[in-house]
């Protein structure tokens, strides 16, 4: 059962609730809500100590984002867009899902833990984290597999040490959470087809593999061959059929992407990834064509400044280039940092971007 699916909606959700909530100060409303003053053009958390204001002067968000959008600016007092509390109630449910992981934790059972109505919880935590709670514990699950299977472990063995439960279970959720089953992760791909294809490109060759699920890794080099000796050691056991054709439509995705005719990918992925992984590269996929962050950036974002190092170690592990846009991260003074497949690789994408943007931008303004 998705407890997630049960969450009532009613719970902050209609202008009536909310002004109640800023009444009487409700400090469970922080961070379900911000109210914004169109007189003083400010915007705050419910809990806000200032003069409460007019109620025909007050509207409100569901994001501190959507606030400045309209133009507003952060209230000085309660300052809406900094995370303290909020995160000390995020690593406390983090601290619940992390002391157990044979353990599966309801959406009910983590409020109750942490004090926080269900609604609060699974939109803080969405916010903070980049997932929601049953995402986190079915991330930290594929991860604990992983790492089993690595070590040789038996499926049985790891599939208990992970907290599926039982093989039934484990066998339902891997494909969703692993990417494969647990025994051909397990054997390297053993069972397993993988077809791939090598194109020439404005940026050199790239090589494009994909599963029956999607896309499992693109990537960009010199040499055909090499780039298909790199594939067969990942993937050792697994059966890799060159197939032009079935993967010609993904090609000419990534090529009209180099050429500036596209900004986005229709690709289905097929990628395993940690659950900080799969936040960072959301992140990554967040950043509009034609702009760059910097990796402390994407660590506050996060809410984890302090993981810009972490950020950097989840950009090098991107298995697909340009469908992760990892290539969009810089330091934090704007020089380009290391890039997967080559630093000059890396300024080409983002000149591309920056140019066909700038001239996309010029375009709206004359229609305009």
């Amino acid at each position: 059962m998705n407890t997630a699916l049960q969450i009532p909606e009613t719970v902050f959700s209609s202008d009536e609730s909310r002004w109640q909530a800023v009444v009487e100060r409700n400090k469970d409303a922080d961070g379900a809500f911000f109210f914004a003053v169109r007189t003083t053009g400010v915007f705050c958390r419910p809990s806000c100590a200032s003069r409460p204001p007019r109620r025909e002067n007050v509207e409100f968000f569901s994001a501190a984002d959507a606030a400045e959008r309209a133009g507003y600016r952060p209230c000085k007092r309660c300052q809406p867009t900094s995370l303290p509390r909020e995160l000390a109630i995020v690593e406390r449910a983090c601290k619940v899902l992390d002391a157990d992981p044979q353990q599966r934790i309801t959406l009910a059972q983590l409020s109750e833990a942490v004090h926080v109505s269900p609604f609060h919880l699974q939109r803080l935590f969405s916010r903070v984290v980049g997932v929601s709670p049953r995402q986190y514990q079915a991330a930290r699950r594929a991860g604990a597999l992983r790492d089993a299977l690595q070590r040789g472990e038996n499926v049985t063995r790891a599939a208990h040490d992970a907290g599926f439960g039982s093989p039934s279970r484990l066998y339902d959720a891997a494909p969703a959470e692993l990417g494969m089953t647990p025994s051909v992760y397990r054997k390297k791909g053993a069972g397993l087809t993988v077809r791939y294809a090598c194109a020439d490109t404005p940026l050199g060759v790239v090589l494009v593999a994909a599963t029956e699920r999607g896309i499992c890794k693109i990537a960009f080099g010199d040499d055909p061959r090499a780039l298909e000796s790199e594939l067969a050691a990942e993937l050792s056991q697994a059966g890799r059929i060159e197939d032009s054709g079935r993967l010609a439509p993904f090609v000419a995705q990534i090529r009209a992407y180099l050429n500036g005719t596209r900004e986005r990918f229709d690709l289905p992925l097929d990628i395993g990834a940690t659950a900080f992984q799969q936040r960072v590269w959301d992140a990554l996929q967040r950043i509009p064509y034609g702009e760059t962050r910097s990796y402390s950036e994407i660590a506050d974002a996060l809410g984890a400044p302090r993981a810009a190092r972490a950020v950097a170690n989840a950009c090098a592990s991107n298995p697909v280039a340009l469908a992760i846009p990892c290539h969009r991260v810089v330091h934090k003074g704007g020089a380009l940092s290391g890039y997967r497949w080559g630093a000059p690789r890396k300024a080409a994408l983002l000149r591309t971007e920056r140019e066909h943007g700038e001239a996309g931008s010029a375009v709206a303004d004359e229609v305009a």
